[in-house]
């Protein structure tokens, strides 16, 4: 009888784990002494996050414009996920994969996130939480669109002036931190800003002016804010002694970003000590070398855009002369 029932309790247990197996460790062998611990070790969290997408473009729009989100969970057994959104901390009704918002408010302004819940024998499961999408919704005359992610030094920015209700523009003008940048006809609304550097990021807004019935009206927009990065940022050397006690050796690591759009050319990293090259290039951004003391650097290098950049030297123990 106990043996009976005891089967009956690793068939319901197997059920149990294959249904929760989606974004976990796969179990390939069920242990009879381990099934009561795998209940109490059941994570309510998947190991995946859910992806979050603006469909209708631009980040920043009018009151009154629409809005459209779609969420996706990148899960390679396409379980049925339920789908939870979030405004800030808030959580919202809507419950499908898409968040459409029609007529927007500016209260409606803010940060989006997504979620995956789903229910399974053992209980309810999520996914983690989406990066958060910001959707600024203005409720003034002027707005002016930049984009979304940071450009990098070298490219070209394009920026958009936009009029709520479209008027016949006579002439806009590109602020950078409240200092003109650049003045144009109406018949344009758009400012491209070429081989761009570090000192271009700031806060732009734009100033627009139009005619109605023989009468001059003008606007100005928000700020918005227009990050910009290096391709290849100065690297930061970090040393770790003792890393190999037994071959007293130590380790060295060449922090760097590496921006470049993909697909990135390769990056080769070389080490030095007293200026002198440690070995060849190598693709890996770290090194083990023998602990000696002295000052190291280390160099960054993207032949293929002709980038290279090199550390700070760092001290290493007692230098002798110093």
């Amino acid at each position: 009888m106990n043996q009976i029932f005891f089967t009956n309790i690793l068939s319901i247990c197997t059920d149990i784990i294959l249904e929760v197996i989606s974004g976990f460790t796969l179990i390939t062998k069920i242990d009879p002494l381990n099934v009561f611990f795998f209940f109490s070790a059941v994570p309510t969290e998947t190991s995946f996050r859910a992806n979050i997408e603006l469909v209708s473009g631009h980040s920043r729009i009018f009151s009154g414009e629409r809005a459209h989100l779609r969420c996706s969970i990148p899960d390679v057994h396409r379980s049925n996920w339920t789908y939870l959104w979030f405004r800030g901390s808030e959580e919202l009704s809507q419950t499908g994969g898409e968040l459409k918002l029609w007529n927007t408010k500016v209260q409606e302004s803010g940060k989006y996130y997504c979620q995956g819940t789903r229910n399974t024998k053992v209980g309810k499961i999520r996914t983690q939480q989406s990066v958060p999408v910001e959707l600024k919704v203005d409720g003034g005359w002027a707005i002016l669109q930049v984009p979304r992610h940071p450009q990098l030094v070298g490219s070209t920015l394009e920026v958009t002036c936009r009029v709520r209700r479209n008027p016949q523009l006579e002439e806009i003008i590109l602020y950078k931190d409240g200092v003109e940048v650049m003045r144009q006809n109406g018949h344009e609304p758009d400012f491209y800003l070429t081989n761009l550097s570090l000192e271009d990021l700031g806060v732009y807004s734009c100033r627009a002016s139009w005619d109605v019935r023989r009468q001059t009206h003008s606007a100005i927009s928000a700020g918005a804010h227009v990050q910009i990065l290096e391709v290849l940022s100065q690297p930061i050397l970090k040393i770790i002694p003792n890393y190999d006690t037994q071959l007293k050796r130590m380790k060295l690591i060449c922090h760097v970003q590496y921006n470049a759009p993909a697909p990135a050319p390769p990056i080769d990293f070389y080490f030095y000590k007293n200026n002198r090259r440690l070995g060849p290039a190598t693709s890996d951004n770290y090194n083990v070398v023998k602990q000696t003391p002295g000052p190291y650097s280390c160099k960054a290098r993207v032949p293929q855009l002709g980038l290279s950049k090199s550390s700070e030297p760092k001290n290493f123990g007692q230098i002798r002369g110093i």
